[in-house]
C-alpha cells in the first residue's frame, strides 16, 4: 500500500490528490477495478480468447503495414 508524507501547512485536498496519484502509479486501482465482480470461468476464457484474437488481427496489421 503506498504511503505519503503529509508536508507542514498542506491541504488536506493536495495530500489526497498525491496519494491518489501514488495508488494510480503502483497499480492498485486497476487491481481493484479488476476484482470488483465475479466473472465465470467461460466468460473468462471467452474474454483471454477474444484479446489474444484482438492481438493477433493487430500484429497482422502492423506486419501489412510495414511490409506493403
Amino acid at each position: 500500500m503506498p504511503h505519503i508524507k503529509v508536508r507542514d501547512g498542506e491541504h488536506f485536498d493536495r495530500a489526497f490528490k498525491r496519494f491518489t496519484k501514488a495508488c494510480e502509479k503502483c497499480g492498485l486501482m486497476a487491481e481493484i477495478r479488476k476484482h470488483q465482480r465475479y466473472m465465470k470461468p467461460s466468460e473468462a476464457r471467452k474474454r483471454k480468447s477474444a484479446a489474444a484474437r484482438r492481438k493477433y488481427k493487430k500484429m497482422i496489421r502492423m506486419q501489412a503495414r510495414n511490409f506493403g
